[in-house]
């Protein structure tokens, strides 16, 4: 490669990189200037905040953080998709909010501070190359991978949350034959069942309190399946809106819906069993049936040989 072209491109790469984290410090700072603005003109704003990161009584440099981190995500998610997931990963607290939003300001200067270790200390002789690749991977995964981790930890936690629903459905059926309304089953179940649904007992726990604030129940089962997008709670919270709004029978539809999710299940157990048999099919292929034919096949093969050598020694 030509020297002068080499350096042309380094030198327009680092222009790039300088041009994009000059912007990145722009934007933060205008996104100070306007929360500062918007404190001095709503003074409630400033507790509202506080509440959404959990900063009354925490460490100034950790509230920057956060603020940086909410700042870098806002560029990022402009649909409100952090949000949603948030609450799927079940760190509604205003602690947790506070650690990712710090965490998200972190990652880069993480990264910033590995590529410069590795640049000051790598005697590659395409060090300069190379650095610069690390650059563009490290801003890369600057952005990209806080949403990775979330939605990992939000898928995860709605798994969790899909195989606790067949033992709701059948404590929802149990509680409403002893005669308990809607309400009283989920208070019930809050109180007495926290150790059995670990994950769906809190987000019960939560639109309980809601109620209790004075929200409709239907609404917040509805807002409740919404946010946490789970297929199977959300046809249960269905027939529960349904009944809570027009009345009627809950037995019989609670096990109408438990028989469909169960033989959901079973089909999806059947697709992974045939899933696992194609696997073992091909780690047979590949490393059982060569040593089996080593062992079956060896005997004669060397046999044949030995023949074939006494044969060319006469």
């Amino acid at each position: 490669m030509n020297p002068t072209f080499f350096a042309s491109i380094v030198a327009a790469a680092i222009v790039v990189c300088t041009l994009a984290v000059l912007a990145l410090v722009y934007l933060l700072v205008r996104s100070r200037q306007e929360i500062s603005l918007r404190r001095r003109l709503d003074p409630q704003l400033s507790q509202a905040q506080a509440r959404d990161f959990g900063t009354v009584g925490s460490a100034p440099m950790i509230e920057s953080m956060a603020r940086s981190g909410k700042a870098i995500e806002q560029m990022v998610d402009t649909e409100g998709e952090s949000a949603r997931l948030l609450v799927q990963a079940g760190w509604r607290s205003a602690k947790a909010r506070l650690f990712w939003y710090a965490f998200q300001a972190v990652l880069p200067v993480f990264f910033f501070v590995l590529v410069t270790l590795y640049w000051t200390f790598s005697e590659s002789p395409q060090r300069t190359l190379h650095g610069l690749l690390a650059v563009i991977v490290a801003a890369i995964l600057s952005f990209l991978a806080p949403r990775w981790i979330l939605r990992s930890a939000a898928s995860r936690r709605r798994g969790r949350v899909q195989r606790e629903v067949p033992l709701f459905i059948h404590l929802l059926v149990l509680l409403f034959e002893s005669g308990l309304s809607t309400r009283q089953a989920l208070q019930s179940m809050v109180r007495e069942s926290g150790g059995v649904l670990l994950e769906l007992g809190r987000e019960l726990d939560v639109m309980l309190r809601q109620v209790e604030a004075g929200a409709d129940l239907s609404d917040t089962l509805k807002s409740t399946s919404d946010v946490l997008a789970v297929e199977d709670l959300s046809t249960v919270f269905s027939v529960l809106r349904q009944v809570d709004r027009y009345g009627g029978e809950l037995r019989e539809p609670l096990l109408e819906t438990l028989e469909v999710i169960e033989e959901r299940r079973g089909y999806e157990l059947r697709e992974k069993v045939n899933h696992m048999s194609g696997r073992m099919t091909v780690v047979m292929v590949l490393f059982f049936f060569p040593a089996l034919l080593i062992f079956v096949a060896g005997p004669a093969f060397m046999g044949i040989i030995k023949a074939l050598g006494d044969i060319n020694g006469r």
